[in-house]
């Protein structure tokens, strides 16, 4: 703003022009223009305390106010909304809406005018508000824009390496680390260490809208979070508000820490060689080191001394053990109501069978969950494919039966029946290498048991064991069924009662004894 107060105070204390114009810096024509506007409007010094610069402007050269009178001024907010599209310019919409003011009798703006009110616009759309940041209450995180650079020793390989940047918004105290990639492992691996770094935990966690943190973004009131991004951030009881897309002032400070990182950490080190992961993210500890001391040009201390005098006091504390990276999965439970993950069986109880039920995998531990209720849980198993982890509680009822039978409990059993059912199952159990490959035989000689009567097995094992020293289920088997049809045959004693009504026999079908 031109000093129209100096330039007449000086004016009155009869200082030249060229004086005037070195110390308020302004052009000469501008001095002689205020002085002779000065003496036309019958304005000297002293002036008013309430005379401002600005009052003394509108009083000497009132600006013209632009008066379009009854012209159709444009739809601002439709015209916006169809600048963001591919292809459309001013001058099509103006176009537009010349058409549109001749269709309904209106008297449209010229080109410029059109302009001018577009250009208030968008100017008034550009404000900025500077938002007073608590201590402890907020981090931004991103990714660097400039990779840096590891070669392979062997074969002189370049590969980049990505760099994380979380900062603190009060302090600007900053955390970088480079990465392989930027995917779901080491953007989780990078906050874990970053909050180790800053020794405790922000409230609210802003990232980018990228696709480790935000799943999709069609709608910025209700951004959907990647689940295992959501997990950690409820591990560390912090709340994850994303940035909104292609808004970069919505985390200011990492965007501006970005371009600091690049000059005094990936453009320090850009003539330095390194040959592994571990070196290159040594050497930029010992660049972020330097740079958080580094002290502020316009206030007072560094990043370092702000952070841990005003702002570490007030972060959350960590929790008592380090967010442990998931992967999350969908599987289906089979018939024997297991699901089979990376060629490994792990039990879910058999009232889940045929539904599809979600796995959270860690390096430890597998969890099964159904409708977000977790139903099982398995230490997670290595090595050999195939193997199963069976809990008990999750077999039905017959199936729990079977599997508590042992040699044991099966010689108990059959010791109460007698003596030969008890010779018989010592003689199946020791019949195979592997005592478990029996208690099948053993189990079904429970079942003939229960279908014939302990007494009737007892005499068939006794007849068994009369001709073999190797009785086997199949042969007991045999003996109880020929038995039954034994009694079956014309005087036996009590034949058995048809209660099948009206059984026709082989005459009535042509076989044998047919006399026709």
């Amino acid at each position: 703003m031109t000093k129209y107060r100096e330039i007449l105070r000086l004016t009155s204390l009869g200082f030249s022009q060229r004086n005037i114009m070195q110390s308020c810096g302004v052009a000469q024509k501008t001095v002689v223009k205020i002085q002779r506007r000065a003496k036309e409007l019958g304005i000297s010094w002293p002036l008013d305390e309430s005379m401002t610069d600005k009052s003394l402007e509108n009083l000497m050269f009132p600006k013209e106010q632009k008066n379009f009178g009854n012209k159709r001024l444009p739809d601002l907010v439709h015209t916006r909304k169809e600048l963001l599209k591919n292809g459309v310019s001013k001058k099509l919409l103006w176009t537009e809406y010349l058409e549109d003011c001749r269709l309904n009798g209106d008297e449209p703006l010229m080109y410029s005018q059109f302009c001018h009110y577009l250009l208030q616009d968008e100017q008034k759309r550009r404000a900025t508000m500077h938002i007073s940041r608590k201590p402890a209450e907020q981090v931004e995180v991103d990714w660097a824009g400039d990779p840096a650079k590891i070669i392979d020793p062997d074969t002189g390989e370049v590969t980049e390496a990505y760099l994380f940047v979380g900062v603190m918004t009060y302090s600007q105290y900053a955390y970088v680390e480079a990465f392989i990639n930027e995917k779901q492992r080491a953007w989780i691996t990078a906050h874990v260490h970053m909050y180790n770094y800053f020794g405790g935990v922000a409230k609210i966690l802003v990232p980018d809208n990228c696709k480790t943190a935000v799943v999709h973004t069609k709608d910025w009131y209700t951004p959907k979070l990647n689940v295992t991004y959501h997990e950690m951030a409820e591990h560390y009881g912090t709340a994850i508000i994303p940035a909104r897309i292609r808004k970069p002032k919505d985390k200011a400070n990492v965007e501006g820490t970005v371009g600091n990182i690049s000059t005094w950490i990936t453009a320090a080190l850009r003539n330095e060689q390194f040959f592994s992961l571990d070196e290159l993210n040594a050497a930029i500890r010992e660049k972020l080191e330097a740079f958080n001391l580094r002290t502020f040009q316009k206030k007072e201390g560094s990043r370092w001394s702000l952070f841990h005098h005003e702002e570490l006091p007030f972060l959350s504390p960590l929790p008592a053990t380090f967010y442990e990276l998931a992967d999350w999965k969908q599987a289906t439970v089979q018939f024997n109501y297991h699901i089979s993950l990376e060629g490994m069986l792990y039990s879910v109880p058999y009232e889940y069978i045929k539904l599809k039920v979600d796995v959270r995998v860690t390096d430890r531990v597998l969890e099964i969950f159904y409708n977000h209720n977790r139903i099982a849980s398995h230490k997670r198993l290595y090595g050999r494919k195939g193997q199963y982890n069976t809990i008990l509680e999750h077999m039905p009822p017959d199936h729990q039966k079977y599997l508590e039978w042992n040699g044991d409990r099966f010689k108990h059993w059959a010791k109460k029946i007698g003596t030969n059912t008890h010779k018989v199952i010592i003689a199946i159990l020791s019949s195979s290498r592997v005592e478990q490959q029996t208690y099948k035989s053993c189990m079904g000689l429970l079942k003939l048991a229960e279908r014939h009567s302990e007494s009737r097995l007892e005499s068939a094992c006794e007849k068994v064991l009369s001709y073999t020293a190797s009785p086997s289920y199949k042969s007991i088997k045999n003996i109880l069924t020929t038995g039954i049809k034994e009694s079956l045959k014309p005087g036996t004693e009590n034949p058995p009662k048809n209660n099948y009504g009206v059984t026709r026999g082989a005459n009535y079908y042509g076989g044998k004894g047919n006399d026709k």
